[in-house]
């Protein structure tokens, strides 16, 4: 078992159109770009990007590409991503301000959570709650 303290957890992303998707996740979540790789010969082409979440962990993406890499045998900006956190409201407000595609309005579960899920211009589903795991303090 390992004793690394830390988010470890990194879901993965190919996008279409890779740096709106970038610009889409600052201003919607408020993730801060720590890398962002532009291809070579096409500059509008991300080859790698890192995302990092203000309270932990983040997400990678890059431009759709079939460069034989394992990412080329994902779908296109297919996936979710449920993140943890205790600003579930004031995140809520500034997804749909900056054009997130309302999934679920902000709603209490019946476990105990506040939680509200979006899309991204892309399709990617964006889950915000206040649940962080069985046996996990809550919010």
């Amino acid at each position: 078992m390992s004793t690394t303290t830390g988010a470890n957890v990194w879901p993965t992303f190919r996008y279409r159109d890779a740096k709106a998707a970038i610009a889409f996740l600052q201003d919607a979540f408020g993730f801060e770009v720590v890398a962002e790789y532009a291809n070579a010969d096409v500059p509008q082409r991300v080859d790698h990007a890192e995302l990092r979440w203000p309270e932990g962990g983040g997400v990678m993406l890059g431009s759709t590409r079939d460069d034989g890499g394992v990412m080329t045998k994902t779908g296109v900006a297919a996936g979710s991503v449920y993140i943890a956190t205790g600003r579930v409201e004031e995140l809520y407000q500034r997804a749909i301000a900056a054009g997130a595609t309302k999934v679920m309005g902000l709603s209490e579960q019946d476990y105990g959570s506040k939680d509200f899920s979006v899309t991204d211009p892309e399709g990617v589903l964006w889950s915000f709650g206040t649940y962080r795991g069985a046996g996990a303090d809550q919010e």
